[in-house]
């Protein structure tokens, strides 16, 4: 599918799942290289920035969390030239769909400036990009947040499967992000280059912005080590105080039923046995061993 967006001479071309014909028709009408036709014809494994001489192309993975979409990362190609950009991406990424509306809204209202070539634009949808990223990670934050609040509320066995969730999103996140950076730092090095000293502040501004997500999502695995590490000592706690329960438990009984079994041995000359309120002294007996046995273990503070 392609869609195609104007605003004065700059052109942004939406390619989601490209057929070989719609490369086709782009290679001639752009002049695009053969390698990266054949690259965008389907994902690609790792990031990557190739400077062409009519254009940059540069590939970039984002993580996806929500269950709507298909895959955990989204690929997005950049075609960046003069004139145009060029988007290539493989399933519906919500920023650029909403960066759509944007970019017609101001087409037709004729309201904003995106620069005097298509890298200005490229800026502004890599920061929307960004922007997205930054919130989802926000987001991981308030669950983090809302995960503590439980944690000591006393449901800390209910926050181990809800502790390895979010784990589960922030690896996938920085999995994501890894490469970016060394990425990045080449595209501003390609678009420099490409555009021009002018266009290096808006380069290094993509680079702050991807910071951005990167110290906030350290921040979180921070956060997320803190409260497994606190939600561990709590479960460990809890736990520990549980088996000294049952211990002096089993401390308090074994003592009158070692007594109780010794009576029940069939003898002939078991003493006690066949006396008038038999039962009621060795219920007391058993009484005396067990509140001697407790009076020990609280005198040794054992309990």
């Amino acid at each position: 599918m392609i869609a195609r967006h104007t605003f004065h001479d700059l052109l942004w071309i939406e390619l989601e799942s490209p057929t070989h014909e719609d490369v086709r028709g782009l290679m001639e009408e752009f002049d695009i290289h053969p390698i990266v036709a054949d690259e965008i014809l389907s994902p690609s494994t790792q990031p990557k920035v190739d400077h062409y001489e009519n254009f940059v192309y540069l590939v970039l993975h984002f993580p996806a969390l929500r269950h709507s979409h298909e895959h955990a990362l989204q690929e997005v190609d950049f075609i960046i030239s003069k004139k145009f950009l060029i988007t290539v991406r493989y399933e519906t990424i919500d920023p650029l769909h909403k960066f759509s509306k944007v970019f017609e809204v101001n087409s037709i209202l004729d309201k904003s400036d995106f620069g005097e070539h298509a890298g200005f634009l490229f800026y502004y949808m890599i920061r929307k990009l960004y922007a997205s990223l930054l919130h989802e990670v926000a987001a991981m934050g308030d669950g983090l947040l809302r995960a503590e609040e439980r944690i000591f509320s006393g449901e800390e066995r209910k926050m181990v499967e809800e502790i390895s969730r979010l784990s589960r999103n922030i690896l996938l996140f920085h999995r994501a992000l890894r490469l970016h950076g060394p990425t990045l730092n080449s595209m501003k090095i390609a678009l420099e280059e490409f555009f021009g000293q002018d266009f290096r502040h808006h380069a290094e501004s993509i680079v702050g912005e991807y910071r951005k997500v990167e110290e906030a999502l350290e921040h979180q695995k921070e956060m997320l080590h803190d409260l497994r590490e606190t939600n561990t000592s709590l479960l460990t706690t809890k736990t520990n105080e549980s088996i000294k329960a049952l211990t002096t438990l089993n401390a308090l009984i074994l003592p009158g039923s070692l007594v109780a079994w010794i009576f029940a041995i069939d003898s002939m000359d078991m003493p006690i046995r066949g006396m008038a309120s038999d039962f009621w002294v060795i219920l007391g007996i058993m009484l005396f061993v067990s509140i001697a046995n407790f009076s020990y273990l609280r005198y040794r503070k054992w309990i």
